[in-house]
């Protein structure tokens, strides 16, 4: 459903993904771990082409994102092609990103009704449903300045999931919340994962990623240093960075 070519990234003179190759089968949860400015966050862009790559590919369900290739070589697609294909990739931000003026429905349904052009009666139907499913039926009506940071960003995952997207990518969904809403949303997303939705994730919350994911993906300034399954890589990781770092998590 994903995969990634040899992809580097830079900022000025920042090397900021080095390489980057990940493969990622339909249904498969993928959780990103490292410490802040691996690059987790920057792959994450690539992938929804928020970020140019600088080298290399990126494909989502066998088609290339942001590009196509000519005699070898990139060439941009047009916007209205990008903002297509950004339709099938649902993206979750740390900031959860909602219209301040809209309701928690309209912020649902705004991408069906403005770039899919479904009937407002329809998508409504949609956000109603999907805010069900995030379990918030009963704040269809309300605004985010109304909402909790976690309902908030459950919001923001109903809007993402109403494209019905063939890939999710979290950048740590829970980074901006207060301990006592990270769990409503960490509950949200397990939901998903048994639900067979392609998902990449990226968070430091070590205990979700062993529960949840199906590889363990673990990056070190822009490289994919190791993965694994859940058990292998908290238990018996086996690159020296990757050992260092699941050792300080459990010395907290």
């Amino acid at each position: 459903m994903v995969e990634v070519r040899d992809v580097h990234k830079f900022y000025g003179s920042l090397h900021a993904l080095r390489g980057v190759t990940l493969r990622v089968a339909p249904g498969e949860v993928i959780v990103l771990v490292g410490a802040s400015g691996s690059g987790k966050s920057t792959l994450l862009r690539c992938i929804n082409h928020l970020e140019r790559v600088d080298r290399g590919r990126i494909l989502v369900d066998g088609h290339l994102v942001g590009y196509r290739e000519a005699n070898g070589r990139l060439v941009d697609l047009p916007d209205r092609a990008v903002a297509e294909q950004r339709t099938e990739i649902g993206m979750v931000f740390q900031s959860f990103n909602l219209f301040p003026h809209m309701t928690a429905a309209d912020n649902v349904m705004s991408g069906l009704v403005h770039v899919r052009r479904t009937p407002r009666q329809a998508a409504r139907q949609v956000a109603v449903r999907l805010l069900e499913r995030v379990g918030l039926a009963d704040k269809a009506h309300a605004y985010p300045a109304e909402l909790s940071g976690g309902q908030q960003q459950r919001v923001a995952i109903a809007r993402a999931l109403a494209m019905n997207p063939k890939v999710m990518l979290f950048d740590e969904p829970t980074s901006a919340l207060d301990p006592e809403t990270i769990k409503e949303v960490l509950d949200v997303i397990r939901q998903l994962a048994h639900t067979g939705v392609t998902m990449l994730i990226a968070t430091h919350e070590m205990g979700f990623a062993r529960e949840i994911s199906d590889r363990v993906v673990f990056m070190d300034q822009g490289v994919v240093v190791e993965e694994a399954v859940p058990a292998q890589f908290f238990d018996h990781p086996q690159n020296m960075r990757a050992k260092a770092f699941v050792d300080a998590i459990l010395a907290r």
